[in-house]
């Protein structure tokens, strides 16, 4: 009998995509390219950890033509164990969703087939089978949040071992965090570049020349009310290339987080999970919002709002309009 047979769930259900199950087939469904690559990577590498000859084909529902996925899955001479990854789900033939039906209803031995979805509707006739069939579903989702992708980069280090303070954490996601296989690579690169525990230093050093943890800085400094190193570090940052627009959504990013905890009580892990925030993000707006009195929020808040429409196109120098804000805000704020 497959061994992936007798380790399958089931009912059906999201997985762990940094865990996945061993079972005849496997769903890996969501646009997240980087968290699929990943997950399918961590299946192969489990049954080849139970069989080293494991047999490994891949097809592309896209084009497949009728009678594949059969032909593949019947047994070989010496019967040696095998992996079908298929991409490319959401644009299957007609073919694959009939030969896909009828080898869900009787799979193979010895065999597992990793099917890749990338999210929506499409082909919704197999998806519902799948689901009735119980077969794992391995949730391949962008993390847009910085709360997800911090958990990321937490998961990373402690996979590897390795310890990172709550400061780094947000500096990383600050300067890589747009892109999930860049963020990944980065942990990697601090992991295998540096010992000990990774602070601030350590992330600044390889990344703090990005644009994202330069505008962080911008902000940083002028929630802070240290106007000269806000404009100071603002201006060497237009000077540099910068784009307004990504300057403005940092301070605007920092000013929400501020106001969200003004007034609040309670405790960091508390706030966090009622604000949908990390705890490292209250404790940082907590020390921001000292310097800060509700009226003075009140027009920060209206000024990064009008800088925004200024630095997307309502204004002729989006540069002027930028340091408005960022002056305004860093004079506010009481040190």
């Amino acid at each position: 009998m497959n061994p992936a047979a007798r380790s399958a769930p089931r009912a059906a259900g999201a997985a762990d995509w940094r865990d996945v199950p061993l079972a005849p087939v496997v769903l890996f469904f969501g646009p997240e390219d980087f968290i699929a690559s990943r997950a399918v990577d961590g299946l192969r590498k489990k049954l080849r950890a139970q069989n080293p000859d494991l047999e490994l084909t891949t097809l592309d529902a896209a084009g497949y033509t009728a009678g594949r996925l059969g032909m593949i899955a019947s047994p070989s001479l010496f019967s040696e164990p095998k992996l079908i990854e298929v991409a490319n789900l959401a644009a299957m033939t007609d073919d694959f969703l009939i030969d896909a039906l009828a080898y869900l209803a009787d799979p193979a031995p010895d065999v597992t087939v990793a099917l890749s979805h990338s999210g929506g509707t499409r082909g919704k006739k197999l998806l519902d089978a799948l689901k009735a069939a119980g077969a794992p579903r391995i949730e391949c989702l962008a993390l847009k949040k910085d709360q997800d992708k911090a958990t990321f980069v937490g998961a990373e280090f402690g996979l590897a071992k390795r310890r990172i303070d709550a400061g780094a954490v947000r500096a990383l996601v600050a300067a890589v965090g747009a892109n999930l296989s860049e963020l990944a690579a980065a942990c990697q690169q601090l992991i295998s570049d540096t010992t000990g525990m990774v602070d601030t230093d350590a992330v600044d050093k390889y990344y703090g020349g990005r644009v994202e943890a330069t505008a962080f800085k911008v902000a940083d400094a002028a929630l802070a009310g240290n106007a000269p190193v806000a404009l100071s570090t603002l201006r060497h940052a237009l000077a540099t290339g910068v784009d307004p627009v990504p300057l403005v959504a940092a301070l605007a990013m920092k000013i929400r987080q501020v106001a969200k905890v003004h007034s609040a009580r309670g405790s960091s892990a508390q706030l966090a999970s009622d604000l949908g925030m990390a705890p490292w993000q209250v404790d940082a707006a907590r020390r921001d919002a000292g310097h800060w009195t509700g009226e003075a929020l009140v027009a920060a808040i209206k000024a990064l709002a009008e800088a925004d429409a200024q630095v997307k196109g309502a204004a002729k120098d989006p540069v002027y309009a930028v340091e408005r804000a960022v002056t305004l805000i860093a004079t506010s704020a009481r040190r």
